[in-house]
């Protein structure tokens, strides 16, 4: 039967490092890598949709940066004012984008801050 991999045995010590730091810092920066691809994941998956126009525009997309839909309402199409409608598609795209990055802050904000506070160089 084989065992799970236990960072802690490059360096000597029992399961969880026993009084090698080294062998611990390795076991964080394993469960952190884990934590950042779960969160990673998370985001892909995730839908977001950005307005505009109190709602005339949507456009919806995943966490990747891929647009999968876009509802336009007929009230905002008028073939003499194309260019309202342009700004329209612009700016629920923007509100699109900025909804992205807040996601992505949100599941990676916590990570990130994580690394500044045991390996220098990385905070």
């Amino acid at each position: 039967m084989t065992q799970p991999f236990d960072p802690s045995s490059l360096f000597g010590g029992g399961e969880g490092g026993g009084d090698n730091p080294m062998a611990g810092l390795l076991a964080q920066a394993q469960q952190m890598q884990e934590q950042l691809l779960a969160a990673q994941n998370e985001i892909a998956e995730a839908q977001v949709t950005g307005t505009a126009g109190n709602g005339l525009v949507t456009v919806t997309g995943n966490g990747t940066g891929e647009v999968t839909a876009v509802t336009i309402d007929p009230k905002v199409v008028d073939a003499d004012d194309v260019e309202t409608l342009q700004d329209l598609v612009l700016g629920a795209l923007a509100d699109l984008s900025t909804k992205r990055e807040a996601l992505a802050q949100e599941k990676m904000g916590p990570l990130a801050g994580g690394l500044g506070g045991g390996l220098p160089g990385l905070g």
